[in-house]
């Protein structure tokens, strides 16, 4: 079966590529699949011509879909591109594997839940109520598919890290290592996802051909809750980075053109139940993304 990747130079892209090397090595892959691997460069998902081609020349039975306008802030000022990357090519890589009989793979967030609600963590069934631009056009992007009628696994992740490009992780080993004092929000909770157990997950679905009778949409992140301080704090404690001084803060003290969900933990109970995964718990994954980025370095 041939697999196509979009996004794969992003963070989650990589993780793919990382799964499907690590499976080859290690000698666990159960399907030879041919995973192809497009970024930008070789593919432009707003293009639908291009993206038809590409699954038709291929024979594509699964795309996974790692590409999206993820800039949150930016966003707010770049409406109609985010749309166009988020909800427009979402739909165009559904037509296209619809077409070919395949099943379309779609990495969606918790910012389509939005404004402030309680303190449950949320589940797939929960209203969405998005309050920006990068959430209402992930929304858009996930009603797309589901207008397609194509199959599809939508995975709806939040606070997504890895050893690759820019993200939260690396940017506060940096500030911690560097300034004497930071001051971070509490007041904004979820949990934080490492990149490379979700890509793991997606590629047991492809590798044990889970997708058929499984369609819909999903919730994972990491196991346990935590602010945005208690993240630093963390990531600082775990690098060692302890001559900086870090306080909580409220989000006011930050002011953005985004209202960010306060409470945005995610229920994993329907992912867990239907794929018979347990999911590690989120400083567990930091400790190695960590150890990884030190041996890059």
């Amino acid at each position: 079966m041939n697999i196509l990747i979009t996004g794969a130079n992003g963070q989650l892209g990589n993780c793919m590529r990382n799964a499907v090397e690590n499976a080859t090595k290690n000698g666990k892959r159960k399907n030879e699949d041919i995973y192809i691997f497009t970024d930008v460069a070789e593919l432009d998902i707003t293009d639908a011509d291009a993206v038809a081609k590409i699954v038709k020349d291929n024979d594509i039975k699964v795309i996974v879909n790692c590409a999206a306008y993820t800039n949150v802030e930016k966003a707010e000022s770049d409406a109609q591109f985010a749309e166009v990357l988020n909800s427009k090519a979402v739909r165009n890589l559904a037509d296209a594997v619809k077409a070919n009989g395949g099943t379309l793979i779609h990495i969606s967030t918790d910012y389509v839940f939005g404004g402030s609600r309680g303190n449950t963590p949320r589940t797939e069934t929960e209203p969405t109520n998005p309050t920006g631009v990068y959430g209402v056009t992930k929304l858009h992007g996930e009603q797309e598919i589901g207008n397609s009628g194509v199959k599809s696994l939508v995975f709806r992740t939040a606070w997504l890290y890895s050893e690759y490009g820019k993200n939260f992780v690396k940017t506060m080993l940096n500030l911690t290592s560097t300034k004497p004092q930071l001051k971070v929000v509490f007041d904004q909770v979820g949990t934080p996802t490492y990149a490379q157990d979700l890509a793991d997950i997606i590629y047991y679905v492809i590798d044990n051909r889970l997708m058929d009778g499984n369609e819909g949409i999903y919730h994972y992140s990491n196991e346990g809750v935590c602010s945005w301080y208690d993240f630093t704090k963390s990531i600082a404690e775990i690098a060692g980075n302890n001559d900086c001084d870090i306080q909580p803060c409220h989000s006011d003290e930050f002011p953005s053109p985004v209202t960010r969900p306060s409470y945005s933990v995610l229920d994993k109970t329907k992912v867990k139940d239907t794929f018979g995964i347990s999911i590690p718990y989120w400083t567990d994954s930091l400790k190695k993304c960590i150890q990884n980025i030190n041996n890059q370095a």
